[in-house]
């Protein structure tokens, strides 16, 4: 069996980060309203999410690399923009499931890679999830399956989220 060598690309060859395509993509969508919708598998979506969405795309499915190489990802504060969408992404995963959208509020608690709390709903929330962003935004693009996670939930409503979170259909 033998193995290619692996060699740095040239400075001048197209990356994914500059490559053709994503200058021509970001100046296009710098003229659309926010709340422009695209059709997006029989729904609408508007500019607003459409590209934070790419970028979680982007996230799990290099995720999946790392998983399939057995590699650990040293998880950055980028994450923030994921755990945005999967509690965005609350009334989404009920959906999915066939299941009523709660209608009490949710608290989420998540610590960052630096430490540090990142927070959504109100504080005094009956609904409560709580543990590491890494493990909340490996839960909602079902990378990891509850059990594998740190997240906890307090309330029936957020223990049934966490057994079905999903941000994508």
């Amino acid at each position: 069996m033998s193995t290619l060598p692996r060699e740095r690309p040239h400075r001048d060859q197209h990356c994914w980060n500059n490559g053709p395509g994503r200058t021509e993509v970001a100046a296009a969508l710098r003229g659309i309203p926010l709340d422009h919708g695209f059709p997006w598998y029989g729904s609408q979506l508007t500019a607003a999410l459409m590209v934070p969405l790419r970028l979680m795309e982007t996230w799990a499915h290099g995720q999946d690399i790392f998983d399939a190489l057995c590699v650990s990802r040293r998880p950055t504060g980028r994450l923030h923009h994921v755990a945005s969408l999967g509690v965005i992404g609350r009334a989404l995963s009920f959906y999915a499931a066939q299941l009523p959208v709660p209608e009490e509020p949710f608290r989420v608690e998540l610590t960052g890679p630096d430490g540090q709390t990142w927070t959504w709903g109100p504080e005094d929330a009956m609904q409560r999830i709580q543990g590491s962003a890494l493990d909340f935004c490996l839960r909602v693009t079902q990378r990891r399956s509850r059990a594998e996670t740190d997240l906890t939930a307090v309330g029936k409503d957020a223990q049934k989220w966490l057994d079905i979170a999903r941000v994508f259909l």
